[in-house]
């Protein structure tokens, strides 16, 4: 079974609009390029249509991935989301156990992921532990510094 993506439907419309213009736009591109290479001679020594192959190939293979990714992408939306427990999606508040400093995460869909701006991927370590959880439980996540210890304070959609 192929895996599934989860994604947000601003998400899936951010992914499928980066799929059109490479497919429109940026391909074209690459095969001037390509062209525009080959018109300089020898092509066992003509770096700018290497470099134009090895742009095609980067862009190709994002096409491929972008089509995987929107083939078995699932939408999580707003009807989706609990305030029961931790799921894709949810907003958690979250205090450290050991220090009592408190922290705001979104958790989303592998491709959504941005830590530095607060949105933690599900299958991350911290994203996996955190799924799942009530308001007031604990949860120990495995870091590379260790076992941190947090404890649930808030569940918002």
């Amino acid at each position: 079974m192929a895996k599934e993506f989860k994604l947000s439907l601003e998400r899936l419309n951010e992914l499928k609009n980066e799929l059109n213009y490479l497919k429109t736009v940026r391909e074209k591109e690459v095969a001037d390029q390509i062209k525009e290479a080959r018109s300089f001679g020898d092509l066992s020594e003509n770096s700018e249509y290497d470099e134009a192959k090895n742009e095609q190939g980067k862009l190709y293979s994002r096409i491929v991935e972008l089509e995987n990714i929107l083939a078995h992408a699932v939408v999580i939306g707003e009807d989706d989301l609990t305030t029961d427990a931790v799921g894709i999606g949810s907003h958690v508040l979250v205090e450290t156990l050991n220090g009592g400093a408190q922290g705001s995460y979104q958790i989303v869909g592998s491709q959504e992921a941005d830590p530095m701006n607060g949105r933690i991927s599900e299958e991350s370590p911290f994203g996996r532990a955190l799924l799942g959880k009530k308001c007031g439980e604990e949860v120990l996540v495995s870091a590379p510094a260790g076992t941190l210890h947090y404890r649930v304070l808030e569940i918002q959609k």
